[in-house]
This record gives structure tokens, C-alpha cells and sequence, in this order.
């Protein structure tokens, strides 16, 4: 019998966020694969949490996909983490998803954290309807990908490092214009957790004053929105 491939989110930030089960799940898992085991170690030992941990990040999960396929295959449990949040959620993930389904083996995802919900829900945007952009391309594909967004009519949702904040608002304004209603938050769940509404001008005006840091995630209008 195949084993079985557990998807479990983690806290984005503070750790009693995490939920009951997913503790179980891990506890209760042969192997944990971690994005970094040295920031997962936090996590599980914080819950104490023993199961044996093993790296498995964008640089070498197509390098030991086979292996660890043919692990889940031989009846080994299996959790898959990420440092924050849900795994193949702008993090690794999907390719071990996708491979497992493919050899028929279960995949079962855990509910949890995860960023961009709660930006949304903070921005007071409409979110009946949204997109889920994650990172745009740094170069190539970007001016494209944001000539295509410009007459997107649904919410916008954006993930961005602080050191490129202000030049993503900036590229916003030019491709969606000024006056676009946004919203950026940062340090979601933690001590100096932040939400700033305005548009996108006000916003950029903002943080060019004020560089920010931690994660951050931006929240804009759709067009006619």
C-alpha cells in the first residue's frame, strides 16, 4: 500500500497560529520535508514536535522528487511544509503534488495560514471576486504581465519584498494609474503587523519616507472598481 502525502500549512508569522491537527499531522508523520530545517526547527520544537526533518526547497526538489516518490510509494507518511505559510503557495510544492498524484498516491491538504487572505479581507477591497498574482516576474514577462492586468476588473492580490515596495508601486501607477485604490500590509500576525489604505500614488509617497520591512503584500482595486 502507497502511503500517504500531507500538505501543512505553518504560521505566516505567529506561531499560535498553528492549528491542532496539523501538530498531529506532524507528530504523527515518517518524514517532515522542510523549505529550511533550521527555521522549521522553531516551529516543531516550540510544539514539540520530533519527527525527522529533511531539506526540500526550489534548488533541489526536482533533484530528490524521484526519491522521495518512491518513498511515499514504498508506505512511508509524508508532511510537507513550508518556512510560512502554505506550501506550493508561492513556495515549493506543486511538483511534489503533481508527482504524487500521478503515481496514484493519496495527497490530503491541511487548511491554514496563508497571506494574502487576510490582506484582502484588511484592504476593504471587494473580495467576492479576486486574483491571486503572487510574485510578478522580476524581468522578463513583467511589462507584459502588467500591459495584461491593467484592464483586470477583479481585485488585485501582490506579493513583494520591502526593498522593491516603492519600484512595484511605481510600475502600478504607470500600468493602472494613480488615483487605483490599493492597500499594502506587512508583518501579518505579528507584533508590528500593519495595513495602509490609500491609492496608489499615496501609497508609493508613503514608503519612499518610510522604507518598510517584513513580507509584504499588496491589495489593488480592479479597473472601474
Amino acid at each position: 500500500m502507497p502511503g500517504k502525502l500531507f500538505v501543512v500549512p505553518t504560521p505566516i508569522g505567529n506561531l499560535s497560529d498553528m492549528t491542532f491537527r496539523a501538530v498531529e499531522v506532524l507528530k504523527n508523520a515518517d518524514l517532515i520535508l522542510a523549505e529550511d530545517t533550521r527555521t522549521s526547527s522553531v516551529l516543531l520544537k516550540h510544539y514539540g514536535i520530533e519527527t525527522p526533518m529533511r531539506s526540500y526547497h526550489k534548488f533541489n526538489e526536482h533533484k530528490i522528487l524521484e526519491s522521495i516518490v518512491n518513498e511515499l510509494r514504498a508506505g512511508r507518511t509524508i508532511a510537507l511544509i513550508s518556512d510560512a505559510g502554505t506550501p506550493a503557495v508561492s513556495d515549493p510544492g506543486f511538483l511534489l503534488v503533481r508527482e504524487a498524484l500521478r503515481n496514484e498516491i493519496p495527497v490530503e491538504t491541511l487548511p491554514g495560514a496563508v497571506a494574502f487572505v487576510p490582506a484582502l479581507v484588511n484592504s476593504g477591497l471587494p473580495s467576492e471576486r479576486f486574483v491571486f498574482e503572487g510574485f510578478l516576474p522580476v524581468k522578463k514577462g513583467r511589462q507584459t504581465r502588467l500591459q495584461q492586468l491593467a484592464e483586470e476588473t477583479r481585485t488585485m492580490i501582490f506579493y513583494e519584498s520591502p526593498h522593491r515596495l516603492v519600484k512595484t508601486l511605481k510600475q502600478f501607477e504607470e500600468f493602472f494609474g494613480p488615483d487605483r485604490p490599493a492597500s499594502v500590509s506587512r508583518e501579518l500576525t505579528k507584533k508590528f503587523e500593519e495595513t495602509r489604505r490609500g491609492n496608489l500614488q499615496s501609497l508609493r509617497k508613503h514608503y519612499e519616507e518610510h522604507p518598510p520591512k517584513g513580507e509584504i503584500v499588496i491589495v489593488v482595486g480592479g479597473k472601474g472598481r
